[in-house]
């Protein structure tokens, strides 16, 4: 909060589990930083509706699809909430990234970005 918009980045290998679960770890490179690993792990629990772990969450991922989108929430240390969209793009290799941060109930940071697969 009240900081200047930095670049970050981050580049993920994730697999499937013989379960069906996603497993996913991705190095994540913010400016001015140490850079650090985030480690997912989500597994489907209902028709258009998952669920799962994410190592800067503070209890669950919840991850909904919605239409096209899948919108993932969770809290964060700080009393923080977040909500992420993500359109999947046409070809299936990339999606469009939407992060709103809120901290009660007021935005405090945002990013976008694309994900691609390579």
């Amino acid at each position: 909060m009240f900081r200047k918009p930095y670049n970050t980045r981050s580049i993920g290998v994730g697999r499937i589990e013989r379960d069906g679960s996603l497993t996913l770890v991705q190095r994540v490179e913010d400016e001015g930083k140490e850079a650090h690993d985030r480690r997912w792990h989500v597994k489907q629990v209902a028709a258009d509706r998952f669920s799962g772990t994410m190592s800067e969450a503070v209890g669950p991922v919840v991850i909904d699809r919605v239409g096209e989108r899948y919108r993932f929430r969770f809290k964060m240390k700080g009393n923080l909430s977040a909500e992420q969209i993500m359109l999947p793009l046409p070809g299936g290799r990339s999606a469009r990234s939407s992060v709103k941060v809120k901290r009660m109930g007021i935005t405090v940071a945002t990013t976008e970005g694309t994900i691609r697969k390579i």
